[in-house]
């Protein structure tokens, strides 16, 4: 059998040699309102960090499988002043995929992941960068500076999502860290090592280590439609980042049976000494069925945790490709200006 991390680092030795830069990678779904504006905000960004420290940046816009004109706007985007990749994948592969091809694709060394939606400030990048190159940081990430704004409902979901994936781990992931982070060009090879397909990105930049630093930031007003993260695609990536990443529900499945097992070994032995002692009779039906639907209810939430595990197993066994690419052009900033002068 082929092991996948050796298969995965003699790949990585293969690669080619990145070039000194920074590539700035923004997934897309349904984005093309929004991404022209954002690009002249790269643009500004891009040419300030070019006259400033000399630094070479392209933008990598990934399209996972939109509905809308995406990839046709992000192909047409000027390369003035940054190189432009527009990527489309071949359908949606969601968010995790969109950044690992982007990761992939890259042709500098640093990168840098930003959302399209105009939340994540751009302005903030050259302070990102500046951290960086100024004092060595290798992983400079984001977190939101409060959730004040956000419902009560979501802020719970989040604060226990959070408390499960570091109850006991050995590499915590820092709280309300989001995907809006820089990573230096030893950081980002080392995630292009990482052989899984399933991938948790948030969580899988803070295990590989290196020097690290947080950032606050104020999230800003969407620019344009509506998220496409509902409550149950929050659900859902949640359970994938926690089986993906954690063993803490498996944990948690153990001990709760651990806890059954003590409480009916507590009620048997308090049954039994009613008997023997003041002769009351062994209660009957009802407690008999609740003790049925208690247990069969945990018997159900243990085999369900268990499946989730496998199903991750099921994938990585069977190694399909966690995207395939449909379309891809590449505009350099040089080749624009050679083509203005003609």
């Amino acid at each position: 059998m082929v092991n996948l991390a050796d298969r995965a680092a003699a790949d990585f030795q293969r690669a080619e040699p990145r070039l000194a830069g920074l590539s700035i990678i923004v997934p897309c779904f349904n984005e093309a309102a929004g991404l022209p504006q954002l690009h002249e905000k790269l643009i500004n960004i891009a040419q300030m960090l070019r006259e400033k420290r000399g630094l070479a940046v392209e933008a990598v816009y990934i399209d996972d499988g939109s509905r809308d004109a995406t990839y046709a706007v992000a192909a047409n985007l000027p390369a003035r002043g940054l190189d432009v990749q527009a990527i489309a994948l071949s359908r949606n592969f969601g968010k995790e995929a969109a950044l690992l091809a982007g990761l992939r694709n890259a042709r500098y060394g640093a990168v840098l992941f930003i959302d399209a939606d105009g939340q994540h400030p751009p302005a903030l990048i050259e302070t990102l960068v500046g951290h960086w190159r100024d004092d060595g940081y290798d992983v400079v990430y984001t977190a939101k500076a409060h959730r004040e704004n956000e419902a009560l409902l979501h802020r719970i979901g989040v604060k226990l999502f959070y408390r499960l994936m570091n109850w006991r781990a050995r590499q915590r992931i820092p709280e309300d860290a989001g995907d809006f982070r820089l990573l230096s060009p030893r950081a980002a090879d080392a995630l292009r090592q990482l052989p899984e397909r399933t991938r948790f990105f948030k969580g899988l930049s803070s295990w590989i280590g290196f020097k690290q630093l947080r950032v606050d930031y104020e999230p800003e007003e969407r620019a344009h439609g509506k998220s496409s993260w509902n409550y149950a695609a929050l659900v859902g990536l949640s359970i994938d980042g926690l089986t993906s990443f954690s063993v803490a529900p498996l944990r948690m499945a153990s001990l709760l049976g651990v806890a059954l097992a003590a409480i009916a070994l507590l009620f048997g032995a308090a049954i039994l000494y009613e008997t023997v002692v003041y002769g009351k009779s062994v209660p009957g039906y009802p407690s008999l069925v609740v003790g049925l639907m208690v247990i069969g209810g945990v018997q159900l939430i243990m085999i369900g945790i268990v499946g989730e595990y496998i199903g991750k197993i099921l994938a990585e066994q069977k190694g399909r490709p966690s995207y395939f690419v449909a379309e891809h052009n590449l505009k350099t900033a040089e080749r624009e200006r050679q083509d203005a002068a003609e």
